[in-house]
């Protein structure tokens, strides 16, 4: 593949965002390598029709990862355990995914304690989503590049992090990562990064990490990066 290589991040069931992002960067599967980095779900109003394009685009050839809000997900919805429920659907933005399937909030009312149980979500659509989420890998590298959705351990190589570092670290590797490989990571919205309320942009860390996660979820943009040549694109709600 000789086209560019391009990384999106904290879709958030924006659709129509991600859907306008490709347009704005001319995406070209059978060309470009398209890199995805999770959170696909939760927040925005579409977590369904964002799960299937993302399923579309990795049948085009598009390489997905894993982000923390679909591990959530699939942790609610296959363990049957009351904290994992209320974690994602209460705290994290998994009402809104379920209802984007067409679950009413009605459906989605349990109770709690010894008296715990999921609520009836027989759905085949959402069923075949948790089996994608199932397989989805939890970071890509290159010779010179590391894709992952939060980050990695300081110190330590991506295949030596824990899962549970890779969807969720912050601080420890925004400031003490030193690897050789740029990372391109989302996660960490980048107004946090840029310690700046209202810039939303890419963010170039001097210890070669590069955060992309534009807080589309939160009124800011979705931003695509093209690490072939390092020119970067966004979009923002119209």
């Amino acid at each position: 593949m000789s086209g560019r290589t391009l990384a999106i991040s904290d879709i958030h069931g924006e659709l129509d965002l991600l859907d306008r992002l490709l347009d704005k960067i001319d995406y070209r599967p059978e060309q470009d390598q398209l890199i995805l980095l999770g959170d696909y779900v939760d927040r925005g109003s579409n977590s369904r029709g964002t799960l299937e394009r993302v399923i579309q685009l990795t049948r085009a050839g598009a390489i997905a990862l894993k982000g923390n809000h679909e591990d959530l997900m699939f942790n609610a919805l296959t363990s049957s355990r009351e904290a994992d429920w209320n974690r994602w659907l209460k705290v994290n933005g998994g009402l809104a995914t379920l209802l984007s399937y067409g679950f009413t909030r009605e459906e989605l009312i349990t109770l709690s304690g010894e008296d715990f149980h999921l609520p009836d979500l027989h759905n085949e659509e959402l069923q075949q989503h948790l089996e994608f989420i199932r397989e989805l890998p939890l970071y890509y590298e290159t010779p010179d590049y590391l894709y992952v959705h939060a980050g990695v351990e300081p110190g330590k190589t991506a295949a030596e992090t824990t899962a549970r570092q890779l969807f969720w670290i912050r601080e420890p590797f925004h400031t003490g990562y030193d690897g050789e490989q740029l990372v391109v990571f989302g996660h960490t919205p980048t107004f946090y990064l840029h310690q700046n309320a209202a810039n939303f942009d890419i963010f170039y860390g001097v210890n070669r990490i590069i955060g992309i996660d534009g807080g589309a979820a939160y009124g800011g943009q979705l931003n695509a990066l093209d690490t072939t040549s390092g020119i970067s694109y966004a979009v923002h709600k119209q």
